[in-house]
C-alpha cells in the first residue's frame, strides 16, 4: 500500500483512472481542500462549502480534503466529516510538505469535470466558487478569483499590492496580480497542469504560463473565521522567491548589469586615485578610507551576488534529487470505519 502512495505523489494518476466523461451524468465539480491547523474552523467551512453548492444541485460534487501534517486534530475532524458527507474524500500526509504541494496532490487525485482549488479558512468565500462555476459554464478554461478587496493588516495589504506588481513586471509570463491559489482548472487545464512536477512550486505562476481561455471573478476576500495565518512572514519570503526564481531571470540578469555599473565606478575610483597621485601630491593621504569602502562595496556586491546565483543552483540541486513530492500516508473516505 505504501509504495503504491509513493509512486502516485510521483506521477500523476492516468487518465484512464479517472472518472469517464458519461453524456448522460451531470457535471462533476471537484474541490481541492488543502488543510494545516484549521480544527477550529473546518466544520464551518464544511458546512457553508455544502450550502452553497446545495443551491446548484444540476452538478455532482466531491470534496478532496489534503491534510499537510497538521499536529491540532484537524485529521480527527477531517474523518468525522468523511463519515457524515459521501462526497469527501482525505488525503492525510505523512509530514507537512507545504500548502502548495498539498494543492498538487489534490489536483492529481481529483476526479472531476471541473477543479476548484480555495482554502478552508473561509477567507475565500465558498459562495463564490459557484460564480467560477459560471465563468467556466460560460466558455473559460481556467477562472482566477481576484481579490478586489481584502481584510487584512494595512502591512500585509501593501506588501502583498507591491509583490504581485514587481512579479508581473519582472515574470516572463503575465501572472495576474491580486489572484492567489482559488481558481477553477476545466478538466483540460487540470490534466495539464498536473504534467508540471517541479519541487519549487508558485502554482499561480504555471497556471498562468498554460494559456488557456482565461477569466476572472472579482470577489471581497473576507477575514478569517478561527486560527492563525499559515503563512506568517517567513513562508510569505519563501513564496515570493520561488515566483520569482521560477519564472524569471531577472536577479541573473541584474547580477550583470551591477557588475557594468560597478565596473564604471571602479575605473572612476581609478582615474581620480591616479589623478591625485600625479597632480596633487601634497593633499594625498594614504588612501585607507577609499580602499576601505570600495573592498567593502565589492565584498558586500559579491556575496549578494553568490546569494542569488545559489537560489538558482539549490533549485537544481532539488531537482534533480527526484525524490517524491509527496507522501500520502492514508486516503480515508465515507466507506472507511
Amino acid at each position: 500500500m505504501a509504495d503504491t502512495m509513493r509512486q502516485q505523489a510521483r506521477v500523476p494518476v492516468p487518465q484512464q483512472q479517472r472518472r469517464a466523461i458519461d453524456e448522460g451524468a451531470p457535471p462533476l465539480i471537484s474541490y481541492v481542500l488543502p488543510v494545516y491547523n484549521e480544527v477550529a474552523g473546518i466544520k464551518r467551512f464544511h458546512e457553508e462549502l455544502t450550502a452553497a453548492t446545495a443551491t446548484r444541485a444540476e452538478f455532482d460534487y466531491e470534496f478532496v480534503y489534503v491534510n499537510d501534517g497538521s499536529s491540532d486534530g484537524s485529521l480527527g475532524v477531517l474523518k468525522d466529516v468523511a463519515k457524515n458527507d459521501p462526497r469527501v474524500r482525505v488525503m492525510d500526509f505523512a509530514r507537512n510538505f507545504g500548502h502548495q504541494i498539498a494543492i498538487t496532490a489534490g489536483l492529481d487525485h481529483a476526479s472531476g469535470d471541473a477543479v476548484i482549488v480555495m482554502d478552508t479558512d473561509l477567507q475565500d468565500p465558498p459562495r463564490v466558487s459557484l460564480d467560477l462555476i459560471d465563468a467556466w459554464l460560460d466558455g473559460a478554461e481556467i477562472v482566477s478569483a481576484r481579490r478586489r478587496t481584502r481584510r487584512d493588516t494595512p502591512f500585509k495589504r501593501a506588501t502583498a499590492h507591491t509583490y504581485y506588481r514587481v512579479l508581473r513586471r519582472c515574470a516572463e509570463v503575465d501572472i495576474p496580480v491580486d489572484t492567489g491559489d482559488f481558481r477553477l482548472l476545466d478538466r483540460r487545464a487540470a490534466e495539464e497542469l498536473r504534467g508540471f512536477r517541479e519541487r519549487s512550486r508558485f502554482i499561480r505562476g504555471m497556471v498562468a504560463s498554460m494559456g488557456f481561455e482565461q477569466r476572472e471573478v472579482l470577489f471581497d476576500r473576507d477575514e478569517r473565521v478561527a486560527g492563525e495565518t499559515k503563512y506568517p512572514m517567513r513562508k510569505m519570503l519563501r513564496l515570493a522567491a520561488d515566483g520569482v526564481t521560477s519564472f524569471s531571470t531577472v536577479p541573473l540578469k541584474l547580477i550583470t548589469r551591477i557588475g557594468f555599473i560597478t565596473l564604471v565606478l571602479a575605473m572612476l575610483g581609478i582615474v581620480y586615485a591616479v589623478a591625485l597621485r600625479l597632480f596633487f601630491p601634497a593633499i594625498t593621504v594614504s588612501g585607507w578610507t577609499m580602499l576601505m569602502v570600495a573592498m567593502l562595496f565589492l565584498g558586500g556586491l559579491q556575496m549578494l551576488s553568490l546569494g542569488v546565483i545559489g537560489s538558482y543552483v539549490g533549485r537544481i540541486y532539488h531537482e534533480v534529487q527526484q525524490r517524491p513530492l509527496y507522501i500520502v500516508r492514508n486516503v480515508i473516505s465515507h466507506d472507511e470505519d
